[in-house]
């Protein structure tokens, strides 16, 4: 009788495979946003170590050379702090990104999830469902074969008078 059962079909299937696919997508924007932010916060690392090694070469160099080189480091220095300073904002700007999408993320995950347990719950109350009907419709065959056998227990009676 298991394979009696009707196919379960969830009405709202459809609004979660949208779910899934949006989710899927905004995952890869994330991960993209992610990428974006590693590369700024590398460029960064790398002007700031060029900066520093640029202060402790200088430091090291006799006071006389020094001084001709701090001159030239200083008009550099100020491009590089220029370019530190763009980098942050970049990269500030890329966490804010990724804060936001991470939310994004959140949301549709916690919509799918809900999606997923109500799809779960219908899915067994269905099956509940249809196990009663099963049940109701065993019933009623066990029903009827014993009234036969009592209707065909009483013909053979009365036909042996």
């Amino acid at each position: 009788m298991v394979n009696d059962m009707k196919k379960f079909v969830w009405r709202l299937q459809r609004v979660l495979d949208i779910k899934i696919k949006e989710e899927q997508i905004k995952r890869m924007e994330l991960l993209e946003i992610t990428r974006k932010l590693t590369q700024a916060q590398s460029e960064l690392l790398m002007q700031k170590r060029i900066l520093s090694e640029s202060i402790n070469s200088l430091s090291e160099e006799h006071p006389k050379k020094r001084l001709d080189r701090q001159e030239l480091f200083l008009k550099c220095s100020a491009v590089n702090d220029e370019l530190i300073r763009k980098l942050k904002k970049k990269a500030s700007e890329i966490e804010k990104q990724q804060k936001e999408k991470i939310g994004e993320v959140l949301k549709i995950k916690q919509f799918r999830k809900s999606l997923e347990r109500l799809r779960e719950e219908t899915k067994t109350q269905f099956i509940k469902d249809q196990e009663k009907l099963e049940q109701r419709d065993s019933d009623e065959m066990t029903t009827m074969r014993f009234s036969r056998k009592i209707i065909e227990r009483d013909k053979i009676g009365i036909n042996s008078l």
